[in-house]
């Protein structure tokens, strides 16, 4: 079984895991693009950006109403130091290997410690 279809089976905990450890190795971060980023809502209808750790996984989201997006990349440092506080400021929550069944939807707060974190090891 190849990285790509082992890690989409693994449970949302684990696959925000591997997120934080592979966005901090390559420094960069992953979003559907094509004249706006792609986003999405959760149950309670709050707003979520959705995020992948490589152009392989969002790449396999870009299909339904997102088929004419495209995989961007963002720079990490870019992602961290405008991106984030953008996104709180919006009051929108983050949501990490979004696929339509379990992501792990999180407070910019949240991610933003857990990268600061795992940088701490580099």
């Amino acid at each position: 079984m190849n990285e790509i279809a082992a890690v989409i089976k693994l449970p949302a905990d684990k696959r925000y895991e591997y997120f934080i450890k592979k966005v901090v190795d390559f420094e960069e971060i992953w979003g559907l693009y094509n004249d706006g980023w792609a986003m999405t809502q959760d149950d309670t209808g709050k707003m979520l950006m959705p995020f992948w750790p490589k152009k392989e996984f969002a790449e396999l989201c870009s299909i339904g109403e997102w088929s004419d997006l495209s995989p961007e990349s963002i720079d990490l440092e870019e992602f961290i130091n405008d991106w984030l506080p953008g996104i709180k400021d919006d009051g929108y929550r983050v949501s990490v290997f979004w696929n339509n069944d379990d992501s792990a939807v999180l407070e910019v707060d949240t991610l933003l410690k857990d990268l600061g974190s795992e940088l701490e090891k580099y």
